[in-house]
């Protein structure tokens, strides 16, 4: 048996979803989203950022400068005991047809082979369709967050769970990992 995880999105999800985030000083991490991530880390999920950044091939940031911001994100989660145990990104334009770009699952692959992640015990937290949408492609539970700058009014697939912040997110999939753990 593999690890559970909780495979987030970054903007919209853990920070501010700011017009294409260019450099650190763009990146804002959303209220109570350290205390979430440390509740999870405590719950022995693995915490994994999974994130299209096409910024990358239009040419508005380079690599180096993601992981500026990725640096910032996991020092300010360090200051509340928080930890995102792996970061994966796709630096592709949506017209490249790449494996990578979500809603395709090559990264999510990718952190379940490097990870050893269970898809049937994890979760995918994220505030679009494209999240969602993931998520059931993996056989994971699904939870979409209204945090971002869209919420969608109506899903053809809706997820197992909304919620209002990624904290109540993390006590949901707690609370149902323990229940689905009494039950087997």
């Amino acid at each position: 048996m593999g690890n559970r995880a909780v495979f987030l999105d970054r903007d919209g999800t853990i920070a501010v979803d700011v017009h294409y985030c260019r450099r650190p000083a763009d990146f804002i991490i959303l209220p109570t989203v350290p205390e979430a991530i440390k509740l999870l880390n405590d719950s022995g999920f693995k915490v994994v950022v999974i994130t299209n950044q096409s910024g990358i091939a239009r040419g508005y940031f380079s690599e180096g400068m993601l992981a500026l911001i990725h640096e910032k994100m996991h020092r300010e989660l360090a200051k509340h005991g928080a930890k995102i145990d792996a970061v994966y990104y796709c630096p592709h334009h949506p017209d490249d047809g790449c494996d990578c770009r979500k809603p395709k699952t090559a990264l999510f692959h990718r952190a379940a082979r490097e990870l050893n992640i269970d898809f049937s015990l994890s979760y995918v937290v994220g505030d679009l369709p494209m999240d969602i949408q993931a998520g059931r492609a993996l056989g994971c539970k699904t939870v979409l967050v209204t945090t971002g700058p869209e919420t969608p009014v109506a899903l053809s697939d809706p997820p197992d769970y909304v919620a209002d912040s990624l904290m109540a997110a993390a006590l949901w999939m707690i609370g149902a990992t323990k229940q689905t753990e009494v039950t087997s």
